[in-house]
């Protein structure tokens, strides 16, 4: 096996690793596991595109995800656009314009298999294909916040100062923030599609581990929500709002995997 078929799914091994040692530590073992969760993510998709898709895909990636992910997060602190007034706490490690530096690394972890996912779910070259497969990507990267703001929040790594209107049950995060992610979600995969160009589009069997990474985190977010953090509410809306994008998607795996 090539060396760009092993390193990704050792690195998704380890992730996985990881996130299950998650709920059985606490305190500050559990901030340091939450960092080196995040960075390994990082790794994992960033390797995963400079191996599968080249050194211009990877550059993209991290200059929209990681790049853009610093800058709207330190709008976001600065002035409250476009995700509401928050505040980090001192807990995730260094800092940079307020923002602690996993945070952009988390959105490139995610953008990238979300990316992949959508053009896995939305084929075609057509300008309104185009636009439906920016459309999916969106969804599935702003639909994990729905596990991920809830679970930070708890841990008290941020805080909201103003949470009205909140989703039932998730009473610490306003619904504002989830629009904005959206929001973000669309420029970030808008300019992968522009800038990218067709090699980003293209898709191969040596994607799989992005596969796995997806719709693992959709599984063992849910679990752990549900199970082992005490939050059935952010389980529940997790679990139907990444669901829009992970349950068809593994519908369509098993079924290609049948033909």
């Amino acid at each position: 096996m090539s060396l760009r078929r092993r390193l990704p799914w050792a690195l998704l091994a380890l992730l996985v690793l990881a996130q299950i040692g998650y709920p059985l530590t606490a305190g500050t073992t559990r901030a340091g596991l939450t960092v080196a969760t995040v960075v390994i993510g990082f790794g994992l998709s960033v390797s995963h595109a400079l191996l599968s898709r080249g050194p211009r895909t990877a550059a993209v990636l991290v200059a929209v995800t990681t790049g853009g992910g610093l800058a709207v997060e330190a709008c976001g602190v600065a002035t409250g656009f476009p995700f509401g007034g928050y505040d980090y706490a001192g807990t995730l490690g260094p800092k940079l314009l307020g923002v602690p530096l996993i945070i952009p690394l988390a959105w490139t972890w995610m953008a990238w298999p979300a990316w992949l996912v959508a053009v896995r779910l939305v084929r075609g070259a057509a300008a309104r294909i185009a636009v439906a497969r920016i459309a999916v990507a969106a969804v599935a990267l702003a639909s994990w916040d729905l596990f991920l703001d809830p679970q930070m929040v708890a841990e008290g790594h941020w805080t909201w100062l103003d949470t009205d209107p909140a989703l039932p049950g998730v009473p610490d995060i306003p619904i504002g923030n989830y629009l904005g992610w959206l929001a973000v979600a669309l420029v970030m995969m808008a300019l992968l599609s522009a800038v990218g160009g067709g090699r980003v589009h293209r898709t191969d069997p040596v994607d799989a581990p992005m596969y796995a990474l997806y719709l693992w985190t959709y599984a063992s977010s849910v679990l752990a929500h549900a199970v082992f953090l005490g939050l059935p509410a952010s389980a529940g809306w997790g679990g139907l709002g990444m669901g829009l994008v992970a349950v068809p998607f593994a519908v369509a795996l098993i079924r290609a995997r049948r033909r």
